[in-house]
This record gives structure tokens, sequence and C-alpha cells, in this order.
């Protein structure tokens, strides 16, 4: 079944200007982009798209990171989306991550981990609509 998730490129890869990288790997995954955009998340807007974790003791963290620079939204198609992004972008502490994985390739840490993938299928309706109006996603 085609499955849609959200794809995040965080602020250490946008201002490295690696996303460009970052979507090879994805369409060489077999993933299509059928919406992309680079905005500026405020930090509000971070506190309520990350309010899952708010009693977690990086929340705050988080949201200052998330919010500190330009990102790319995406929305991803492809079979097994959620899953399969997960796998491409690898494990969050790039130390554990496996070769070959996003994060292995371009994360400088744990905190600073150049992408953020739904990990569930109600996450990645939420988490698109956060961010894309059904108009912008063309697929």
């Amino acid at each position: 079944m085609i499955e849609r998730t959200l794809s995040i490129i965080k602020p250490d890869a946008t201002a490295r200007n690696i996303t460009g990288e970052i979507n090879g790997m994805i369409e060489s995954a077999g993933f299509k982009i059928v919406a992309q955009k680079k905005i500026k998340i405020t930090l509000d807007q971070a506190r309520k798209f990350y309010e899952i974790h708010k009693e977690r003791s990086f929340y705050n963290d988080l949201c200052e990171f998330l919010s500190s620079a330009p990102v790319v939204v995406q929305v991803l198609e492809k079979e097994n989306a959620i899953a399969d992004y997960r796998a491409l972008m690898g494990a969050t502490n790039p130390e554990n991550a496996e070769e070959g994985t996003i994060r292995k390739s371009f994360s400088i840490s744990i905190d600073q981990n150049s992408v953020h993938g739904s990990d569930a299928p109600e996450t990645a309706f939420n988490e698109i609509r956060f961010f894309f109006s059904e108009i912008e996603i063309v697929g």
C-alpha cells in the first residue's frame, strides 16, 4: 500500500547546503517527493509540532534547534514509506546508525542529526497536515 510520511531536513543540514544530497538519497531509495518547501519555523510552531515530547528533558533544546534556521519540509510517498524512511534515516545517534543511512552520512551529533521522519501512520497524517494543505501535495 502506498503511504505518505513527513520528512524534515533540519537546520544543521540546510546550513551546510546538503539538501540536494539528502534528496538524492531519498529518491535513490525509491521515494517520490510529492511536496517540498523551505521554511523558517518559529519557536512557538516548533513547540506545537513537538508537543508530544513536552515532558521530556530534551524538549526545549529540540524546539530551539528546529527553529534556529530554515528547514526543508517534505511529503514522501512510496509503499511502506514510514518504515522505509525511518530505516533510510538511521538511528537517532549517528554513532549507532548503519553505513549508507542519512544520519551516518550527514549528522553532526545526536542533537544535530539532519533529518526527522514520522514514526507511525497517525503521526504522519498529523505532521503532514501541520505543514501542508492538500493542494500543496502533488503526486
